[in-house]
């Protein structure tokens, strides 16, 4: 039995693959196609999800071992990564739900998107997203679950931007994207330091371990995976970027932001439970931004006069009470909470479009009076609290200034001080050449009355000038050139005893955390 653990996040991959190539090369194309890309894409979430209940009931009837590896994957001396799954308990539960949820959606997608452009690029990225979000609950590892998070991540980005050519998906699309990053360098940092200071990336082996780590370690982890799940999770001052997804058709909004992706945070804490019981600084954090979040969002909430947007902030009320949950211990509370609100959320938002004729002539619940009399508050609600103009003033515009900056300064002093690949013209390469040039400029553009003088005073003038200019080109512009030259040697000779420095297993592999997130 588990090794049916493998099957249900590949096969989603193979659809996904197939309906790519189908598309590419255009044997998928049109309406034509659009029953055969439902049916590969149906069909497989269909196998997948049996796949995950099969797993589920054998789980229950304690057929399965709880651990299945395929084999090794990466090894650096003390490092090794195997391709390794979890086939029991909380996980394999969550996978059945999520692999239930994706099946409905993409049957609900069929009708939905009949004729749209672009219906056989949602259900390429359906795919892809179901087989990314099951390896990330299925993982027995921390690289095989970040994988997961990252391909969810870039999916979402895809169906966000679905309608790329309204610029106001695309925008939102990108600074959604942008958001999550922020996110994904704090589980980098969380899985650079749980393998310097346990030799391990597996959950498992990771959670043996909190009782036995120092303090000041289990708690700077502990907060590391706290940047990860309060962006993944929409948690405040993350949350806006929740608002800005529902640019995306209605079966992505219900299924990436109202059952599946957004609860990724809750989840990634919920698994590593004995890490956050261990350390008491992250545990506190989580409860007072899931208090503040659920505030936030029920505040704000009232205000929405838009379907999706109401249930959006819905959505995030009922995450920060999740995160509420587990700060109070009562983590089997948030592990039932998370799959109750996934299945009803998802249904909700299917049914959004369709929720303005069934409320027809119904009258709305007025809020209390206090709340209702209250004029700043309700500014405050309309504009969100102005956390997204917040983010700008303290995170999107310093960064841009920054660089605005750095560019100046390898345009202006690196590139004439190291020299830049001389292309195609006669391009300046390096300082000694600028300046002999500049002064060559200046030479000629004197005027004739000075250089061509006449009398005692303007010879004078002009052999001094001649002499002066004969130094400073000998001396002065070659010697800065040769010792330019020098110098670089001698910052290669330094950058490669770092190189050779960091090439040791245990900084290789933080070097490659970094890469990834660079690449991301």
């Amino acid at each position: 039995m588990d090794a049916l653990v493998v099957l249900i996040p590949l096969l989603p991959l193979l659809a996904a693959i197939v309906i790519g190539i189908g598309h590419i090369f255009g044997w998928l194309k049109g309406e034509i196609s659009e029953a055969a890309t439902a049916d590969i894409a149906k069909g497989t979430l269909l196998i997948s999800s049996l796949l995950a209940l099969a797993l589920l009931t054998g789980d229950f009837l304690d057929k399965n071992t709880g651990y299945y590896s395929i084999g090794q994957w990466l090894s650096s001396d003390t490092l090794n990564i195997r391709i390794n799954f979890i086939s029991t308990g909380f996980n394999v539960v969550l996978a059945s739900l999520f692999a239930v949820l994706l099946c409905v959606v993409s049957h609900f997608s069929v009708a939905y998107l009949h004729r749209e452009a672009g219906y056989h690029r949602f259900f390429f990225i359906l795919c892809l997203f179901a087989s990314a979000m099951l390896q990330l609950v299925l993982s027995a590892n921390a690289v095989g679950t970040f994988m997961g998070w990252e391909l969810a991540g870039f999916c979402s980005y895809l169906l966000i931007g679905y309608a790329y050519n309204r610029p106001n998906a695309s925008k939102n699309a990108t600074r959604v994207f942008v958001t999550n990053r922020i996110g994904d360098a704090g589980f980098i940092l969380g899985m650079g330091l749980t393998y310097a200071w346990t030799g391990n990336v597996n959950w498992a082996h990771l959670n043996a371990m909190a009782s036995q780590l120092p303090s000041g370690q289990i708690t700077s982890i502990g907060l590391c995976f706290c940047i990860a799940i309060f962006a993944k999770s929409a948690q405040i001052p993350f949350t806006p970027w929740l608002a800005r997804a529902i640019e995306g058709p209605t079966p992505s909004s219900a299924i990436f932001y109202g059952a599946v992706m957004v609860h990724a945070g809750v989840y990634l804490l919920i698994l590593l439970q004995p890490i956050f019981e261990q350390a008491l600084l992250p545990l506190i954090l989580i409860g007072v931004f899931g208090l503040l979040t659920a505030v936030y969002s029920f505040i704000v909430g009232l205000t929405q006069t838009d379907v999706k947007n109401s249930l959006i902030f819905a959505v995030t009320g009922q995450l920060g009470l999740m995160f509420l949950e587990c700060s109070l211990g009562w983590w089997q509370l948030a592990s039932w909470h998370l799959c109750a609100h996934a299945s009803v959320r998802c249904l909700q938002i299917l049914n959004a479009p369709a929720l303005m004729h069934q409320v027809y002539n119904s009258p709305i619940t007025p809020v209390s009076a206090s709340v209702a009399n209250n004029r700043w508050l309700y500014v405050a609600a309309l504009q969100r609290f102005w956390l997204d103009p917040l983010a700008d003033w303290a995170l999107v515009r310093p960064i841009r200034r920054l660089a605005h900056d750095l560019a100046y300064f390898d345009d202006h002093v690196i590139d004439r001080l190291m020299g830049v690949p001389k292309p195609a013209i006669n391009a300046i390469s390096s300082l000694a050449q600028f300046e002999q040039l500049h002064n060559d400029q200046t030479a000629s553009s004197l005027s004739p009355q000075f250089v061509r003088s006449s009398g005692i005073v303007g010879r004078i003038t002009q052999q001094s000038a001649s002499l002066i200019h004969w130094f400073e080109n000998r001396m002065v512009l070659r010697g800065i050139g040769k010792d330019a030259i020098d110098y670089g040697r001698q910052l290669g000779h330094v950058a490669n005893k770092i190189e050779r420095l960091l090439l040791g297993p245990r900084y290789l592999v933080l070097f490659v955390f970094i890469t990834l997130l660079v690449a991301f």
